[in-house]
């Protein structure tokens, strides 16, 4: 078995920490139902501009986590372009 993480970090247009919070819950969940990976906000919880998400996936194959870890990223890019992707870290863990 193989584990792959995957740590983002976004650049936000929120104003208020609740419309922070609004955003970080609805990718979040979005992640969890689409790609089936455990995800949590992990760094800058009291910033309202910036956030840090880790997604974490198990597979038989390290090719096959890497690249549903990609593609989460990718749909990350499209599917809310309200943010921006700072910096993106995949590793084995």
């Amino acid at each position: 078995m193989r584990v792959y993480a995957c740590r983002i970090q976004l650049f936000l247009t929120a104003q208020t920490l609740k419309e922070k919070r609004g955003i970080i819950k609805s990718v979040l969940a979005r992640s969890r139902n689409r790609f089936n990976v455990a995800a949590a906000e992990v760094e800058h919880h009291d910033r309202k501009d910036m956030a840090v998400m880790a997604f974490v996936t198990v597979s038989e194959s390290g090719v096959q986590a890497r690249n549903l870890l990609e593609r989460l990223e990718e749909w990350l890019v499209e599917e809310r372009p309200d943010v921006e992707v700072a910096a993106v870290e995949i590793e084995e863990r």
